[in-house]
Protein backbone atom coordinates (compact mmCIF):
# COMPACT_ATOMS: atom_id res chain seq x y z
CA UNK A 1 0.00 0.00 0.00
CA UNK A 2 1.52 3.65 -0.98
CA UNK A 3 0.47 6.85 0.68
CA UNK A 4 1.29 10.29 -0.77
CA UNK A 5 4.48 11.75 0.92
CA UNK A 6 6.10 15.10 0.78
CA UNK A 7 9.10 16.10 -0.90
CA UNK A 8 10.39 19.38 -0.50
CA UNK A 9 10.91 20.72 -4.24
CA UNK A 10 11.51 24.35 -2.42
CA UNK A 11 14.78 23.49 -1.48
CA UNK A 12 16.26 21.11 -4.17
CA UNK A 13 17.41 21.75 -7.66
CA UNK A 14 15.35 18.58 -9.03
CA UNK A 15 11.96 19.34 -10.87
CA UNK A 16 9.44 20.62 -8.87
CA UNK A 17 7.07 17.92 -11.01
CA UNK A 18 7.73 15.07 -8.32
CA UNK A 19 5.27 12.68 -6.91
CA UNK A 20 6.24 11.52 -2.88
CA UNK A 21 5.45 8.14 -1.84
CA UNK A 22 5.55 6.20 1.26
CA UNK A 23 5.69 2.67 1.05
CA UNK A 24 5.93 -0.34 3.51
CA UNK A 25 8.38 -2.92 3.87
CA UNK A 26 7.81 -6.20 5.01
CA UNK A 27 9.11 -5.78 8.47
CA UNK A 28 6.62 -2.66 8.46
CA UNK A 29 8.83 0.27 8.32
CA UNK A 30 7.95 3.13 6.22
CA UNK A 31 9.89 4.59 3.28
CA UNK A 32 9.96 7.83 1.14
CA UNK A 33 9.78 7.55 -2.31
CA UNK A 34 10.48 10.28 -4.88
CA UNK A 35 9.22 9.75 -8.26
CA UNK A 36 10.11 12.15 -10.98
CA UNK A 37 8.54 11.35 -15.14
CA UNK A 38 10.16 12.62 -17.76
CA UNK A 39 7.63 14.31 -20.11
CA UNK A 40 10.35 13.21 -23.39
CA UNK A 41 10.10 9.93 -24.94
CA UNK A 42 10.75 8.17 -21.96
CA UNK A 43 14.48 5.95 -22.41
CA UNK A 44 13.94 3.98 -19.24
CA UNK A 45 13.88 4.59 -15.44
CA UNK A 46 17.08 5.20 -13.23
CA UNK A 47 16.62 4.30 -9.68
CA UNK A 48 19.20 5.98 -7.07
CA UNK A 49 20.19 3.91 -4.22
CA UNK A 50 21.50 7.23 -1.93
CA UNK A 51 24.35 7.28 0.58
CA UNK A 52 24.43 7.05 4.24
CA UNK A 53 23.23 10.37 5.65
CA UNK A 54 21.74 11.30 2.09
CA UNK A 55 18.37 11.79 1.16
CA UNK A 56 15.89 12.43 -1.65
CA UNK A 57 16.58 16.16 -2.16
CA UNK A 58 20.21 15.81 -2.19
CA UNK A 59 20.26 13.92 -5.29
CA UNK A 60 18.60 17.46 -7.49
CA UNK A 61 21.43 17.74 -9.76
CA UNK A 62 21.70 13.79 -11.08
CA UNK A 63 17.73 13.88 -10.93
CA UNK A 64 16.92 16.27 -12.75
CA UNK A 65 20.26 15.41 -16.01
CA UNK A 66 18.16 12.14 -15.89
CA UNK A 67 14.95 13.54 -16.43
CA UNK A 68 16.39 16.36 -19.01
CA UNK A 69 17.34 13.14 -21.00
CA UNK A 70 14.49 11.25 -21.21
CA UNK A 71 14.63 9.15 -18.14
CA UNK A 72 12.39 8.69 -15.01
CA UNK A 73 14.15 8.94 -11.92
CA UNK A 74 13.38 7.16 -8.35
CA UNK A 75 15.02 8.21 -5.34
CA UNK A 76 14.73 6.24 -2.04
CA UNK A 77 14.92 7.06 1.56
CA UNK A 78 16.80 4.34 3.32
CA UNK A 79 15.34 2.98 6.93
CA UNK A 80 16.65 6.04 9.36
CA UNK A 81 17.21 8.41 6.65
CA UNK A 82 15.34 11.33 5.65
CA UNK A 83 11.40 11.18 5.89
CA UNK A 84 11.58 7.59 6.36
CA UNK A 85 10.94 5.62 9.36
CA UNK A 86 13.81 5.95 11.98
CA UNK A 87 15.14 2.46 12.94
CA UNK A 88 17.03 3.58 16.90
CA UNK A 89 15.26 5.04 19.48
CA UNK A 90 17.36 7.98 19.25
CA UNK A 91 15.90 8.93 15.55
CA UNK A 92 19.09 10.74 15.06
CA UNK A 93 21.31 8.10 14.85
CA UNK A 94 22.25 6.10 11.73
CA UNK A 95 21.66 2.52 12.64
CA UNK A 96 20.83 -1.52 11.71
CA UNK A 97 21.45 -4.43 13.13
CA UNK A 98 22.27 -5.61 9.74
CA UNK A 99 22.63 -4.79 5.86
CA UNK A 100 19.61 -7.44 5.08
CA UNK A 101 17.57 -4.40 6.58
CA UNK A 102 18.08 -2.54 3.81
CA UNK A 103 17.32 -5.35 1.29
CA UNK A 104 13.89 -4.89 2.79
CA UNK A 105 14.03 -1.50 1.39
CA UNK A 106 14.78 -2.40 -2.14
CA UNK A 107 12.12 -4.93 -2.05
CA UNK A 108 9.58 -2.30 -1.07
CA UNK A 109 10.73 0.34 -3.54
CA UNK A 110 10.59 -2.79 -6.49
CA UNK A 111 6.57 -3.44 -5.31
CA UNK A 112 6.37 0.58 -5.69
CA UNK A 113 8.60 0.54 -9.55
CA UNK A 114 6.00 -2.18 -10.21
CA UNK A 115 2.42 -0.95 -9.21
CA UNK A 116 3.83 2.81 -10.90
CA UNK A 117 4.28 0.63 -14.32
CA UNK A 118 7.61 2.50 -14.67
CA UNK A 119 8.70 2.03 -17.75
CA UNK A 120 11.38 -0.23 -18.45
CA UNK A 121 14.44 -0.51 -19.10
CA UNK A 122 15.43 -0.36 -15.56
CA UNK A 123 18.59 1.55 -14.63
CA UNK A 124 20.53 1.83 -11.35
CA UNK A 125 22.72 4.45 -9.86
CA UNK A 126 24.40 3.75 -6.66
CA UNK A 127 26.36 6.25 -3.93
CA UNK A 128 29.06 4.90 -1.29
CA UNK A 129 26.70 2.78 1.00
CA UNK A 130 23.94 2.97 -1.66
CA UNK A 131 26.23 1.04 -3.91
CA UNK A 132 27.35 -1.56 -1.26
CA UNK A 133 23.32 -1.88 -1.18
CA UNK A 134 23.34 -2.30 -5.05
CA UNK A 135 25.68 -4.60 -4.95
CA UNK A 136 24.05 -7.45 -2.65
CA UNK A 137 20.97 -6.60 -4.86
CA UNK A 138 22.04 -7.67 -7.81
CA UNK A 139 24.22 -10.36 -7.02
CA UNK A 140 20.71 -11.53 -5.56
CA UNK A 141 19.18 -10.93 -8.98
CA UNK A 142 17.97 -7.20 -9.25
CA UNK A 143 16.80 -7.39 -12.75
CA UNK A 144 18.49 -4.25 -14.09
CA UNK A 145 20.25 -3.04 -17.65
CA UNK A 146 22.97 -1.42 -16.33
CA UNK A 147 24.66 0.26 -13.01
CA UNK A 148 26.57 3.62 -12.00
CA UNK A 149 28.40 3.52 -8.98
CA UNK A 150 29.77 6.53 -7.38
CA UNK A 151 32.48 6.40 -4.99
CA UNK A 152 31.07 3.24 -3.76
CA UNK A 153 31.67 1.49 -0.56
CA UNK A 154 33.23 -1.69 -0.81
CA UNK A 155 35.63 -0.84 2.35
CA UNK A 156 35.32 1.58 4.75
CA UNK A 157 38.73 4.43 4.80
CA UNK A 158 40.20 3.64 7.95
CA UNK A 159 43.73 3.57 9.19
CA UNK A 160 45.18 0.33 9.57
CA UNK A 161 45.02 0.71 13.35
CA UNK A 162 41.88 1.83 13.49
CA UNK A 163 40.55 -0.76 11.25
CA UNK A 164 42.00 -3.92 13.46
CA UNK A 165 40.34 -2.29 16.65
CA UNK A 166 37.18 -1.60 14.59
CA UNK A 167 36.28 -5.49 13.63
CA UNK A 168 36.59 -6.78 17.88
CA UNK A 169 35.01 -3.55 19.29
CA UNK A 170 31.95 -3.63 17.11
CA UNK A 171 31.65 -7.25 17.29
CA UNK A 172 31.82 -6.78 20.73
CA UNK A 173 29.57 -3.84 21.62
CA UNK A 174 27.02 -5.63 19.29
CA UNK A 175 26.88 -8.86 21.00
CA UNK A 176 26.24 -7.32 24.95
CA UNK A 177 23.19 -5.12 23.15
CA UNK A 178 25.53 -1.98 22.60
CA UNK A 179 25.17 -1.26 19.64
CA UNK A 180 23.13 1.49 19.44
CA UNK A 181 25.83 3.57 20.50
CA UNK A 182 27.89 6.46 18.22
CA UNK A 183 30.61 5.10 16.21
CA UNK A 184 33.77 7.35 18.00
CA UNK A 185 33.80 10.58 17.05
CA UNK A 186 29.87 10.96 15.94
CA UNK A 187 27.32 12.26 17.81
CA UNK A 188 23.48 13.39 16.84
CA UNK A 189 25.10 16.16 14.23
CA UNK A 190 25.27 15.16 10.61
CA UNK A 191 28.09 15.83 8.74
CA UNK A 192 27.79 19.56 7.26
CA UNK A 193 27.09 20.18 10.77
CA UNK A 194 30.04 18.69 12.79
CA UNK A 195 32.70 20.02 9.83
CA UNK A 196 33.43 23.26 8.32
CA UNK A 197 33.73 23.35 4.69
CA UNK A 198 37.59 23.89 5.12
CA UNK A 199 38.11 20.83 6.66
CA UNK A 200 35.45 18.48 4.64
CA UNK A 201 36.67 15.63 2.87
CA UNK A 202 33.24 15.10 0.70
CA UNK A 203 33.57 17.60 -1.63
CA UNK A 204 35.32 21.06 -3.13
CA UNK A 205 31.91 22.67 -3.85
CA UNK A 206 31.31 25.59 -1.27
CA UNK A 207 28.28 26.43 -2.50
CA UNK A 208 26.99 22.72 -3.03
CA UNK A 209 28.05 22.37 0.89
CA UNK A 210 25.96 25.10 1.66
CA UNK A 211 23.01 23.65 0.00
CA UNK A 212 23.27 21.14 2.16
CA UNK A 213 23.28 22.92 5.11
CA UNK A 214 20.84 25.19 4.06
CA UNK A 215 18.31 22.02 3.34
CA UNK A 216 19.40 21.25 7.30
CA UNK A 217 18.64 23.98 8.81
CA UNK A 218 15.43 24.53 6.74
CA UNK A 219 13.90 20.89 7.14
CA UNK A 220 16.11 19.43 10.01
CA UNK A 221 14.28 16.18 9.74
CA UNK A 222 16.10 15.36 6.71
CA UNK A 223 19.55 14.95 8.01
CA UNK A 224 20.91 11.91 9.85
CA UNK A 225 23.59 12.24 12.87
CA UNK A 226 26.65 9.71 12.55
CA UNK A 227 26.29 5.92 12.34
CA UNK A 228 25.96 3.73 15.27
CA UNK A 229 28.71 0.87 16.29
CA UNK A 230 26.11 -1.40 15.30
CA UNK A 231 25.83 -0.08 11.64
CA UNK A 232 29.73 0.08 11.57
CA UNK A 233 29.84 -3.71 12.69
CA UNK A 234 27.41 -4.32 10.16
CA UNK A 235 28.81 -2.62 7.18
CA UNK A 236 32.03 -4.25 7.72
CA UNK A 237 30.58 -7.51 7.75
CA UNK A 238 28.41 -6.51 4.65
CA UNK A 239 31.56 -5.80 2.72
CA UNK A 240 33.71 -8.33 4.32
CA UNK A 241 31.23 -11.34 2.65
CA UNK A 242 30.38 -9.16 -0.93
CA UNK A 243 34.40 -8.78 -1.27
CA UNK A 244 34.63 -12.98 -1.47
CA UNK A 245 31.46 -12.95 -4.07
CA UNK A 246 31.91 -12.61 -7.71
CA UNK A 247 30.98 -9.48 -9.07
CA UNK A 248 27.47 -9.90 -11.36
CA UNK A 249 27.00 -10.27 -15.11
CA UNK A 250 25.70 -6.91 -15.90
CA UNK A 251 27.41 -3.53 -17.33
CA UNK A 252 28.67 -1.20 -14.68
CA UNK A 253 30.39 1.76 -14.65
CA UNK A 254 32.02 2.93 -11.72
CA UNK A 255 33.70 6.45 -10.43
CA UNK A 256 36.03 7.58 -7.77
CA UNK A 257 37.80 10.29 -6.91
CA UNK A 258 41.63 10.97 -6.77
CA UNK A 259 40.68 13.18 -3.55
CA UNK A 260 38.53 9.86 -1.75
CA UNK A 261 38.98 9.80 2.08
CA UNK A 262 35.66 8.20 3.08
CA UNK A 263 35.57 4.76 1.46
CA UNK A 264 38.62 2.45 0.63
CA UNK A 265 39.97 3.06 -2.55
CA UNK A 266 42.16 -0.31 -2.45
CA UNK A 267 38.82 -2.42 -2.68
CA UNK A 268 37.19 -0.34 -5.56
CA UNK A 269 39.81 -0.77 -7.55
CA UNK A 270 40.04 -4.52 -6.49
CA UNK A 271 36.37 -5.34 -7.34
CA UNK A 272 36.35 -3.24 -10.90
CA UNK A 273 39.77 -5.49 -11.83
CA UNK A 274 37.36 -8.52 -11.73
CA UNK A 275 34.10 -7.49 -12.92
CA UNK A 276 33.92 -8.82 -16.65
CA UNK A 277 31.35 -5.81 -17.52
CA UNK A 278 32.78 -3.20 -15.42
CA UNK A 279 35.01 -0.36 -16.11
CA UNK A 280 36.71 2.16 -13.31
CA UNK A 281 37.24 5.98 -13.87
CA UNK A 282 38.98 8.32 -11.53
CA UNK A 283 37.82 11.76 -11.32
CA UNK A 284 40.34 14.50 -10.74
CA UNK A 285 39.43 17.22 -8.41
CA UNK A 286 37.27 14.95 -6.47
CA UNK A 287 36.05 14.06 -3.40
CA UNK A 288 33.72 11.69 -2.06
CA UNK A 289 30.29 13.42 -2.76
CA UNK A 290 30.51 13.29 -6.85
CA UNK A 291 27.11 14.51 -7.49
CA UNK A 292 27.60 17.21 -5.06
CA UNK A 293 31.13 18.51 -6.92
CA UNK A 294 32.15 21.53 -8.61
CA UNK A 295 29.95 22.07 -11.77
CA UNK A 296 32.44 20.70 -14.23
CA UNK A 297 33.70 17.77 -12.59
CA UNK A 298 30.16 16.97 -11.26
CA UNK A 299 28.36 17.57 -14.83
CA UNK A 300 31.36 15.15 -16.69
CA UNK A 301 30.27 12.62 -14.36
CA UNK A 302 26.08 13.15 -15.00
CA UNK A 303 26.92 13.17 -19.14
CA UNK A 304 29.18 10.11 -19.31
CA UNK A 305 26.67 8.16 -16.86
CA UNK A 306 23.92 8.85 -19.39
CA UNK A 307 26.08 7.93 -22.31
CA UNK A 308 26.63 4.69 -20.33
CA UNK A 309 22.78 3.89 -19.97
CA UNK A 310 22.65 4.56 -23.73
CA UNK A 311 24.78 2.25 -24.86
CA UNK A 312 26.12 0.01 -21.97
CA UNK A 313 27.97 -2.40 -23.96
CA UNK A 314 30.02 -0.57 -26.14
CA UNK A 315 30.71 2.48 -24.26
CA UNK A 316 32.87 1.71 -21.41
CA UNK A 317 32.91 -1.92 -20.70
Amino acid sequence: MMEPAQIHSEISTAPEAVDGFMVTATDGVKLRVGVWQTTKECLGTVLFFPGRGDYIELYGHPVAAFVDAGYNAVVIDWRGHGLSDRIAPNPKMGHVNSFSEYQLDVQALMTCVDELQLPRPLYLVGHSMGACIALRSLMDGLAIEAAAFSAPMFGIYMAPYERIAAWPLTWGLQAIGKGQMYAPGFNDKSYVFRHDFGDNTLTNSKPEYDRWIMQGTKCPDLHTGGPSMGWLYAALKECAALDKLPSPDIPCLTFCGNQEETVRVGSIRSRMANWPKGHLEQVLNAKHELFLELPEVRENVIRQIIAFFQSPLSSKA
